[in-house]
């Protein structure tokens, strides 16, 4: 099949953001971003990509993920973004408060366990620590200001 140079500059467009959002990913997992920062990125290279794949839509690509398989694309993290359509940092009310408040509950013994048993070491209480607090960060019944 003929492909014109505009519609291979807009499918290594596509492929370009979507390399790029699972960078992001991988930067914000290991805390290379804050939560701030990844959520502006993430927000701007998903509206990016929507924009880019409008351009590329078609009945050889009619959604990401077949575009993704046909040019060996493998970021299963940003294919999640993708999907659910948001950065991992937006508070989302839909029924999920129940599910943080037992998150919340259940990284707070955890820590608090880990604590009894002298587990001081950075290492060792970094990942529920952060977790928590990205939990806390998404429930939006929690006011902005709250120092707690």
């Amino acid at each position: 099949a003929v492909v014109s140079t505009q519609s291979t500059g807009n499918m290594a467009d596509l492929f370009a953001l979507i390399q790029t959002l699972q960078c992001l990913e991988k930067a914000y997992i290991k805390d290379a971003v804050t939560a701030k920062e990844y959520t502006e990125a993430c927000s701007k290279l998903l509206a990016q990509i929507s924009a880019a794949f409008n351009l590329v839509k078609s009945s050889t690509y009619p959604d990401i993920p077949t575009f993704m398989k046909e040019y060996y694309l493998d970021c299963p993290a940003a294919l999640q973004r993708i999907e659910e359509g948001k950065p991992i940092t937006v508070q989302d009310n839909q029924g999920n408060i129940s599910k943080s408040i037992a998150d919340v509950i259940s990284l707070y013994i955890t820590l608090c366990d880990k604590l009894q048993m002298d587990m001081r070491a950075k290492d060792e209480l970094y990942t529920d620590l952060k977790c928590l607090a990205d939990v806390l960060d998404r429930m939006s019944n929690i006011p902005s200001d709250f120092d707690g």
